[in-house]
């Protein structure tokens, strides 16, 4: 269970208006590709990306580390972030954490937001310059068996554990279904930006042999919430803040 702490002194108040045309573009899913505070630059850690993502007044994403969510409110180039909290996970290696505390302390001295092919969030003695994360492509997601391959903990990858095989599929109306290898489940996900969200799941109530139990844990915890995706080819991989994750391999 992730353990949630709010982000204080998040209240950003702005004027101008720049119209529903600038708001639609900040709308997606962004990776910081360089950042300062107070004249420090805020490390990248390449495993650990810092992320937000933008959609519908939600704001959400990776902190190096952490997960985070909230609210936001464009009025013209000035941003209001409220409600926002965050998950409290340690991960490694020592940049990561380093570069949330600080991506933390800049966010609540964020007071304005430019687009120009890049987004920047900047502030007093601050600047967060992002890209657009690609979209998750639904047509490569959709209607494959994705078979389990791997575990991802920390820096480790294993394999599977169980000699069933683990699966998952996506379907183009919206509804997925597969087995943990040890229990079948189902459940609706929606795509937002680079992240899948589930929804409905629902997972057979039977109790897993207890060396089955940690991978049935694992995958039901990444796909339980949203979670990264990234396709390549014929492998997906799947990850949630925390340094946790799935791999898996289209079935031929």
């Amino acid at each position: 269970m992730w353990r949630v702490a709010l982000i204080t002194g998040l209240a950003l108040v702005g004027t101008a208006c720049l119209g529903s045309d600038f708001a639609d573009s900040v709308e997606g899913s962004w990776q910081m590709t360089s950042g300062t505070l107070d004249g420090k630059q805020i490390p990248l850690v390449d495993s650990h990306p810092i992320t937000i993502t933008f959609r519908d007044e939600q704001v959400s994403g990776t902190a190096s580390c952490n997960g985070y969510g909230g609210t936001y409110e464009l009025d013209g180039s000035m941003i209001t972030f409220s409600g926002l909290a965050m998950t409290e996970m340690a991960c490694s290696p020592e940049e990561t954490m380093q570069a949330e505390a600080m991506f933390a302390t800049a966010i609540p001295r964020v007071d304005s937001v430019s687009l120009d092919g890049q987004l920047t969030l900047s502030g007093d003695d601050i600047e967060m310059l992002f890209e657009a994360i690609e979209a998750v492509p639904e047509s490569g997601l959709a209607n494959t068996v994705w078979v389990l391959d791997g575990l991802i903990q920390g820096e480790s990858v294993s394999s599977p554990i169980s000699d069933r095989p683990a699966t998952i599929e996506f379907f183009s109306d919206g509804s997925a279904l597969g087995d943990t290898g040890c229990r079948p489940f189902s459940g609706q996900y929606t795509v937002s930006g680079a992240e899948v969200v589930m929804t409905d799941l629902a997972a057979d109530g039977h109790e897993c042999e207890p060396a089955v139990a940690p991978q049935d844990s694992l995958f039901l915890t990444v796909i339980g919430d949203g979670f990264r995706v990234e396709i390549d080819e014929d492998r997906l991989t799947t990850w949630i803040p925390g340094d946790e994750g799935l791999t898996f391999v289209a079935q031929s």
